[in-house]
């Protein structure tokens, strides 16, 4: 991922967790964007392309629950050993980590600071594609219409 930008910044930290909650990271200083990288291995990782923010500081508990998994010469990839949720990647020349976005409850109005490896990205997805938009109350109703219980 590139160096961080002069994008705003967040004035209070935030927090995020995995989905088990065994791990929780807290950044401080948090870039108000979004880096999206479409290569194989982001989209082998995580189903489709990567999305990570940044800060200054982090503080990272649970870090016995955490597996780190290098996966080339210059980056680690780290996930919850519990859940299996997905932490960070690190940029092994700078040391440098962002974190995925989905971790975190996220203020509105983060942007997309950039998008690389897109010559990799497949051509099924589009960010700004028009395609079905469903709430997750409507996917809920489908699912109840179909017979499932939420019981």
């Amino acid at each position: 991922m590139a160096a961080v930008s002069d994008a705003p910044r967040l004035a209070e930290p935030v927090t995020g967790h995995c989905l088990c909650g065994a791990v929780t990271i807290a950044v401080e200083a948090m870039q108000a964007e979004v880096d999206i990288c479409h290569c194989a291995m982001c989209q082998r990782w995580g189903g489709a392309f990567y999305a990570g923010v940044k800060g200054a500081n982090v503080t990272v508990a649970g870090e016995d629950a955490i597996t780190i998994y290098r996966s080339s010469a210059w980056a680690e990839r780290a996930f919850c050993g519990t859940c299996g949720s997905n932490l960070w990647y690190r940029f092994l020349p700078t040391g440098g980590r962002s974190f995925l976005a989905g971790l975190f409850d996220l203020p509105k109005g983060f942007g997309i600071e950039q998008q690389i490896f897109v010559d990799e990205k497949p051509d099924w997805y589009d960010i700004a594609q028009k395609s079905p938009m469903l709430t997750g109350e409507e996917v809920l109703a489908e699912a109840m219409a179909q017979g499932f219980s939420f019981d």
